[in-house]
């Protein structure tokens, strides 16, 4: 069950780190931002990153040069998102592992 969760803390770190970036760079001219797309571990079990891809649609136009086409409130719900994600696995790991230490309590 732990590692499922783990597999799941790692793909949502990537996400988050792609979300920070995407908003590291809303002022930069041109950048595309990318999104995280997620698939199922092997074996059914987890969560893993499947890809990094960046958006092709255009920013918005300023005196003729393209910025940034990164929405912010859409990177800042997707944060909350997988902030909440990244603490219910958490939480699963932490119970995980004070069941193991208690099983091996009773076994000592």
């Amino acid at each position: 069950m732990s590692g499922a969760s783990i597999s799941a803390l790692s793909a949502l770190g990537t996400v988050q780190e792609v979300s920070a970036n995407n908003i590291a760079n809303v002022s930069t001219e041109g950048f595309k931002a990318s999104s995280v797309a997620l698939e199922t571990g092997p074996e059914g079990q987890g969560v893993q990153v499947a890809a990094i891809q960046q958006s092709t649609n255009a920013g918005p136009m300023i005196e003729g040069i393209e910025m940034s086409n990164t929405d912010i409130g859409t990177e800042m719900v997707d944060m909350i998102k997988t902030s909440h994600a990244f603490s219910a696995n958490t939480a699963v790991v932490r119970a995980s592992e004070e069941m193991t230490g208690h099983l091996l309590n009773m076994i000592a």
